[in-house]
């Protein structure tokens, strides 16, 4: 149970403005980092304290982040790692060394904040704070109180005008770009690009994976026009997958420093482009100064933990949650589910998806990628105020002659679904992060994970 003085903090929290329940995203009306500015003013600015890597893009940033995250602590420095959305509890967005903040150091610092923020927003001069911006400003705070050597930054929304868009980064990384939040950063990748390389300042250090023409043009560009230095990671680091070794996938990779030997906890055949764009940042820091080893590198990413991402929650029957929330994520979830059931998983028999997004998204596309992969469907809305109702969804379905059935929420069809299953069955819970955390904190209510 959480207690009176959290809650009555994650009630301040939620009742500014928070876009990521909106059912609608108003780019003219939400983004304007000069409130952030102002608000961190009023801290001493503790953003620009600690060094930083700040990470955007439309795939693979989170499981990036956490790659790069888990190899600077494993090299001594005292690293804080801010990602957003949360999949149980706002906790998760703030760790040190992998450890979440505790929710006394969030209400101690949201008492700090709170009235700044009022202050400001009753001013309202470049618009309010919102729930995100505050969230932003409480990380820095924390890693600051907490002598940080150097911080891990994921945007939560593009780039440009991101509310994390005000550090200034030892090294900008610009994962696999796609189209996500159209109605927000543009319906082409190109647009998209602009909005992502936002991130990219005078004179840095980029790295970029491996882009569609359209955004890796844009990407090139905006480096050249800023002085900064571009290093692309598909064309500077080899990897080769080798196979499963329990619940990691091992990987040779080859960088401009060494040759490395990784076994990597996080499945999908995706992660090598996100593996690429951590190696490539943490050669490109190296490069800067920082002690890195070859040792601490493969040690590190050998201890890294994102939860949610390809996750196995059973192994007989195989339960796995993933956030993939768009139809390219889904295609490239089908294309890793395949790859590690042909290597590590030849016995399953039958496949049944739990699905459900929200409002937001190309339901559509991922319908179209997912309808004749199962055995059964059933669909299912995540307890999130953005989530798309089923019927909704079944509407899709049905346009491919696919029946599913409705379950009341995640935790149900979890449950039931595992009860009657077979051994040799895969159950797969994807669609939406929020989708993929209900599914974990389900398991983990009933002392299962």
């Amino acid at each position: 149970m959480l207690s009176a003085r959290y809650q009555q903090a994650l009630d301040y929290l939620y009742s500014l403005v928070d876009m990521e329940s909106r059912h609608e995203l108003s780019p003219e009306v939400l983004f304007d980092l000069r409130r952030m500015e102002r608000l961190l003013e009023k801290f001493d600015n503790p953003h620009l304290k600690i060094p930083c890597v700040h990470i955007a893009g439309t795939k693979g940033k989170g499981s990036t982040a956490a790659m790069i995250a888990s190899v600077l602590t494993e090299t001594g420095l005292k690293t804080g790692l801010y990602t957003s959305p949360h999949l149980i509890d706002l906790t998760e967005r703030l760790k040190i060394d992998g450890v979440d903040i505790d929710t006394e150091a969030v209400v101690e610092i949201v008492d700090e904040l709170e009235p700044v923020v009022n202050a400001i927003n009753d001013r309202a001069e470049f618009g309010c704070l919102t729930t995100f911006e505050v969230l932003t400003a409480m990380a820095f705070i924390y890693f600051a109180k907490s002598g940080a050597d150097v911080q891990v930054i994921e945007t939560g929304l593009g780039g440009r005008l991101d509310a994390t868009n005000v550090v200034c980064p030892e090294v900008a990384v610009i994962t696999l770009i796609g189209l996500d939040h159209t109605g927000v950063l543009g319906s082409t990748l190109s647009r998209i690009a602009g909005e992502k390389a936002g991130i990219i300042k005078a004179g840095s250090t980029v790295v970029s994976a491996s882009q569609p023409a359209e955004a890796a043009l844009v990407i090139r560009e905006t480096c050249s026009r800023m002085g900064a230095s571009l290093i692309e990671a598909g064309s500077r680091i080899n990897i080769s997958c080798r196979g499963y070794a329990g619940s990691a996938q091992v990987f040779d990779a080859a960088g401009d420093l060494a040759n490395y030997h990784i076994e990597l906890p996080l499945l999908g055949s995706y992660q090598a482009a996100n593996l690429a764009c951590a190696l490539a940042c943490l050669e490109a820091l190296a490069a800067k100064g920082y002690r890195i080893s070859k040792s601490q590198i493969e040690k590190g990413l050998g201890k890294v933990k994102w939860p949610g991402r390809f996750q196995i929650l059973a192994a007989q029957p195989l339960l796995i949650a993933d956030g993939a929330h768009n139809p390219e994520a889904i295609g490239a979830l089908l294309k890793a589910l395949e790859d590690y059931l042909t290597g590590a998983r030849p016995d399953i028999r039958r496949c049944t998806l739990i699905f459900g997004t929200s409002r937001d998204k190309d339901i559509a596309g991922m319908a179209a990628r997912l309808h004749d992969r199962f055995d059964r469907i059933l669909l299912v809305s995540s307890d999130h105020p953005r989530a798309a109702e089923p019927e909704t969804i079944g509407c899709e379905f049905a346009r491919y002659g696919r029946k599913t059935e409705i379950a009341e929420n995640v935790a149900q069809a979890v449950k039931s679904t595992m009860a009657s299953a077979a051994h040799d069955e895969l159950i797969l819970v994807t669609g939406s992060l929020f989708v993929a955390g209900n599914a974990l904190a389900s398991r983990r209510t009933e002392g299962l994970y």
